[in-house]
């Protein structure tokens, strides 16, 4: 055993010994993977609970209380929707004598009374089906289990056995790269409890958006409700396949550990590949944030046939392309011809 002088002990450093106990290093990078890996458990029992029993339910009563007292101007707008529709297209008295005219405003009418009585139920029905096709999702990779991080036992037997001198750098290091898989497990649980906070508001105000199908002209706006909370809806998905997608970049392979590197070189490069892969997670789910319903606008049926249309849309509009391609594709059928 090493005679320590001055009564140090190990990890001391007193008579000149600059060993120091690496322990907290390997400690702070596994509480911040621990930290990660407990966020994505949260998330994935978030995304596969319903907003009816979300915080037992007490959330989901005073929803529904609000969603009561809303119907009541709900019928209020859809008198004054049905009224302004009926009359805007309406060309002249002769329109009111038509019944197709008078049959088609009525349809509009029954269609936004039943919404405005039967919101609730259309909504829970509309998240029902969307956490169906989240729940297919992420039972492809078993849960959100697959989207864990773990230090490899490589680069934490080599932290153990660095002196203090070389540990200084390593301090920096797992401080900065510890601090930033935090803050991206937060921002991530953030997002779903977001989802629930807008799902909530859509259910609660939905008779005064779906009023809008009374009117021809004002339908508009309870399509795009709708639509709007269907993408909010599919969040759930996004956030499921972003984790997929980490999931492969994780599971790729074992990571590449260069033996001969310093340690501070080995664990930055592990920490640069999982920051990357969680920055990939944290873009996929802010662009469909930002463009929820972004889609391709060139018409094609075959992949040959979106390769030539991205050619000709270099040199003019989409919808320009869509009209010269359908000739051209009616008289050029394939690749061969």
């Amino acid at each position: 055993r090493e005679i320590l002088p001055c009564g140090g002990s190990p990890g001391s450093l007193a008579g000149g010994d600059f060993h120091l106990d690496n322990n907290w290093i390997v400690e702070n990078l596994t509480n911040a993977f621990g930290v990660w890996n407990s966020k994505m458990t949260e998330m994935w029992s978030l995304l596969t609970e319903s907003p009816q029993t979300f915080k037992g339910g007490t959330i989901w009563q005073t929803i529904v209380t609000i969603n009561g007292g809303m119907q009541a101007i709900g019928y209020g707008l859809l008198v004054l929707f049905f009224a302004i529709g009926i009359f805007r297209s309406a060309s002249g008295f002769r329109d009111f004598q038509r019944p197709e005219h008078l049959l088609r405003h009525f349809i509009y009418f029954v269609l936004a009374k039943l919404g405005i009585t039967y919101g609730m139920d259309l909504l829970v029905n509309i998240f029902d089906v969307c956490s169906g096709i989240v729940a297919t999702a992420a039972g492809s990779i078993g849960g959100l289990t697959g989207a864990s991080v773990a230090l490899p036992q490589e680069i934490a037997d080599a932290i153990g056995d660095v002196g203090f001198l070389a540990s200084i750098p390593l301090w920096l290091v797992t401080l900065l790269g510890s601090l930033f898989i935090t803050v991206l497990a937060f921002i991530m649980i953030l997002t779903v409890y977001g989802r629930f906070f807008k799902i909530y508001m859509y259910a609660a105000l939905s008779p005064v958006a779906l009023a809008s199908f009374a009117g021809e002209g004002t339908s508009h706006f309870g399509k795009a409700f709708l639509r709007s909370y269907v993408g909010v809806c599919m969040e759930g998905a996004v956030i499921v396949l972003a984790c997929i997608i980490f999931s492969a970049f994780s599971s790729s392979g074992t990571p590449v550990i260069d033996s001969s590197a310093s340690v501070v070189t080995q664990v930055w490069s592990y920490l640069g590949e999982v920051v990357f892969n969680l920055l990939v997670l944290e873009v996929i789910r802010r662009l469909k944030a930002e463009y929820p319903d972004a889609g391709c606008t060139l018409d094609y049926d075959h992949a040959w046939q979106l390769l030539v249309s991205v050619r000709l849309a270099a040199q003019c509009t989409d919808a320009r392309v869509n009209i010269v391609v359908e000739e051209l594709f009616a008289k050029y059928p394939s690749v061969a011809a």
